[in-house]
């Protein structure tokens, strides 16, 4: 009887472990890379002026300006969230959470990209108080006042572009991108991104610019291949 248990239990251990295997996300080997860049006129952004928070304007040797259109050589366009929007077959979700600063009255990064359900710890690393605002419309979003050297804990549940502002100071201004998969981008200065890992099949890719909309495209990756693909976004002065 000893034996019938002992061999049942066994059984039982590798139907579950099967059952694990077979609902754990397919790994894979391909890679979609590129830039996103922009043809026309971008508009000039403007210089932010901090001189009713002067514990802030004193972190900011060169005044800076606004972030909703950066550009860098090669009419690369940063801030853009690159992501795969169709055809992803799951991921798991990451327990360490996205850091996000206020400092020098200013969102760092201006962009800051997660998946569903990852946390996110909002820093308050100013002298100054802030009144972070995520103004969500699928999630519940949020309104509240934050202390120097306070963190907020957050995280939500549904893929979502979510504006970000302070009540306190009027040009501080990013996006919390909430996004149902791990293969996603952020630009940079030179308009680059890289989704690896990626499993053979059919895929949507999509651009978003929190100013010049998005574009999408379909891609077929098969086995451990490295394809590029570019975005190009029309840029207007205003």
């Amino acid at each position: 009887m000893r034996a019938q248990y002992i061999a049942g239990l066994a059984i039982v251990v590798l139907v579950r472990s099967a059952v694990v295997v077979l609902a754990a996300p397919p790994t894979g080997s391909g890679t979609l890379r590129g830039r996103v860049t922009y043809t026309g006129t971008p508009p000039k952004m403007r210089p932010i002026d901090m001189a009713k928070e002067p514990s802030c304007a004193a972190q900011n040797a060169t005044p800076v300006k606004t972030e909703n259109v950066v550009t860098g050589p090669g009419n690369a366009l940063r801030w853009v969230v690159v992501y795969i929007s169709a055809g992803d077959q799951g991921s798991t979700t990451p327990s360490e959470p996205v850091r996000y600063d206020q400092k020098g009255c200013r969102y760092i990064p201006h962009v800051a990209a997660m998946q569903v359900n990852q946390p996110i710890e909002v820093h308050n690393n100013d002298q100054a108080p802030h009144n972070i605002q995520a103004v969500a419309k699928v999630n519940r979003g949020w309104n509240k006042g934050q202390a120097s050297g306070m963190v907020i804990d957050a995280k939500f549940g549904k893929p979502e572009f979510i504006a970000v502002k302070c009540q306190e100071h009027p040009w501080m201004h990013a996006y919390f991108v909430v996004l149902g998969t791990s293969h996603y981008a952020v630009t940079g200065d030179d308009g680059g991104f890289s989704l690896k890992g990626l499993p053979p099949g059919k895929y949507t890719v999509t651009a978003w610019h929190e100013q010049f909309g998005t574009q999408s495209q379909d891609v077929t990756v098969s086995g451990s291949e490295s394809r590029t693909i570019n975005f190009v976004f029309k840029a207007t002065p205003y």
